[in-house]
């Protein structure tokens, strides 16, 4: 049974604003109290559309940007088994691929992906499709990606998993390998499973298994692919749509393996996230992959990045610290995304660097520079605190697009567990310490302020560059975009007149108004009174 109810009201978006600490809004049912692993998406056709996943088989849908959620329960008659990842194409489809457990004797294994669509925005899904059935080995830890650019293998879908010969034995005949399948038909087929690391591992399910793979697509549709095994990230692509793949390579080292312990965690990995940049920013086509090891300390885990800015032939050393905390302290189950729209990372994580104990909060970093830097914020409203006596999950997710970001993620209270997102707007005002970039431009108030109904707007610019000046609602709606043209160095004014994009007068409220010129983005707040 789906179950509908409302969360924090639009208004609490005036706290991004002032305060710099997004609204927290619970995503699971309140009677809910076992879901983790968190996955999401934005629909790029309805960017109010919001999908997410959990264990073991929740679903969760959102038409109004994130302020409320309807969670229902997956079923397929190939069974749910967890692992959750959902994606949009860009044809706003969703796809929800998932572990299968036949839960019968003989055939108890985890026996292929399942792969469920859905056409109305993650209401309702299909039955779904089986990929890598191959008895009796295990197919595990999946994640699925789409090709959202104008490339020729755009909506192509990527699928990309380890394949146990038999799942947590210590025999060390038996191996894992990185497997990758492909379907170009909107999920109604699949390709047969193709091996991409060339390298294999063991089968007991640790810092000597191949795991972790995550596909990211670059601006002209080439698919690359990052996992972890034997201390190492590995990295390998494929420029002809995932049809065949190179030669992999060594991305960075992971001191200590992807299984490392953090207190009060029931088990911690710190998997890699592969990302590219497809937006027309600097940085396009730089390709990222985001980890976390203690190779600083057991009491001192950290979320690191390595960066190719030549499509994956060399890599960064030594990789760049995410967090940006001094003294030892535990960051953990990384998780990030790049917003197409400008090119900004962003990184969630779990983080105790101002608890006491096992006491966690969740911060977002943010680069604005291709990963040079990252200023860091928290995002969670209130302290929690796990217990390895409950699973927490493997990992927790963000996805951004057109300036706005929802960071998602688990907590734990006196044992249950609940899911929750805290929405930030980019123009909302969310104030990251490592921007220095912006000195390049400067953005006065407005005046009047208040108005009723025609503003003015001023800036300046220290060289030449393209501007567009756009106006928001309280919940990142864009309003208008008042100029999106080059302007020279030197002093500026805008108007804005009160009305939207289709020539009608807005009504009476707190609006934002958002300055970008290159890379640099700015944020003010303005308030119309009729």
């Amino acid at each position: 049974m789906v179950a509908r109810y409302t969360a924090v009201l639009l208004s609490c978006f005036l706290t991004t604003a002032v305060f710099a600490q997004p609204p927290n809004i619970r995503v699971s049912n309140p009677q809910a109290k076992t879901p983790e692993e968190i996955t999401i998406s934005i629909n790029p056709t309805n960017p109010l559309n919001l999908a997410a996943g959990a264990n073991l088989r929740f679903y969760y849908y959102s038409m109004d940007g994130g302020l409320t959620w309807t969670q229902g329960l997956l079923t397929s008659s190939m069974n749910v088994w967890g692992d959750p990842s959902v994606t949009f194409d860009a044809d706003g489809d969703l796809y929800y691929a998932h572990l299968s457990w036949p839960g019968v004797v003989p055939g108890d294994w985890l026996d292929r992906i399942v792969v469920q669509k859905s056409t109305d925005g993650g209401m309702t899904y299909d039955d779904g499709v089986g990929v890598g059935l191959n008895p009796p080995k295990d197919q595990d830890k999946e994640w699925i990606s789409a090709d959202l650019t104008n490339s020729p293998y755009r909506n192509n879908l990527y699928l990309a998993w380890t394949e146990f010969d038999d799942l947590q034995t210590p025999t060390l005949s038996d191996s894992t390998r990185i497997l990758f399948s492909r379907s170009t038909d909107h999920s109604a087929t699949w390709s047969t499973p193709v091996r991409v690391s060339e390298l294999g591992g063991l089968c007991f399910d640790d810092d000597d298994t191949v795991e972790g793979a995550v596909p990211a697509v670059g601006p002209n549709g080439e698919v690359y692919l990052s996992w972890s095994g034997h201390n190492l990230i590995f990295f390998d692509k494929s420029l002809d749509g995932g049809l065949t793949w190179g030669t992999d390579v060594i991305a960075a080292t992971q001191p200590g393996g992807w299984n490392f312990d953090v207190p009060g965690i029931f088990r911690c990995n710190g998997f890699p996230v592969t990302m590219c940049d497809v937006s027309n920013s600097p940085y396009r086509g730089h390709v990222y992959i985001l980890f976390s090891d203690q190779r600083n300390g057991t009491d001192d885990t950290d979320v690191f990045l390595v960066k190719s800015t030549d499509g994956g032939v060399t890599w960064t050393s030594p990789p760049i610290r995410v967090n940006d905390d001094t003294g030892a302290a535990q960051q953990f189950f990384c998780w990030g995304t790049i917003d197409p729209s400008n090119g900004e990372i962003y990184v969630v994580f779990y983080d105790r660097r101002n608890t006491t104990g096992n006491g966690t909060e969740v911060y977002v970093a943010r680069s604005q520079d291709g990963g040079a830097t990252f200023g860091n914020f928290r995002v969670s409203e209130s302290t929690f605190t796990p217990t390895s006596d409950v699973f927490f999950g493997d990992y927790i997710g963000i996805a951004a697009l057109n300036g706005k970001v929802y960071p998602i993620w688990t907590r734990m209270d006196t044992g249950d567990l609940s899911v929750w997102v805290a929405p930030f707007d980019v123009p909302s005002g969310v104030d990251v310490a490592s921007r220095p970039a912006e000195k390049g431009v400067e953005l006065q108030q407005n005046y009047p302020n208040p108005f009723n109904p025609v503003t003015t707007i001023e800036f300046k610019l220290l060289q030449r560059m393209h501007v567009s000046v756009t106006v928001y609602t309280v919940d990142g709606v864009l309003v208008k975009t008042i100029v999106d043209q080059p302007f020279g160095a030197g002093p500026h004014d805008v108007a804005w007149d009160g009305r939207n994009r289709l020539g009608e007068s807005v009504s009476s409220g707190v609006y934002f108004y958002t300055l970008r010129a290159g890379t640099h983005s700015v944020t003010k707040k303005m308030t119309l009174l009729k």
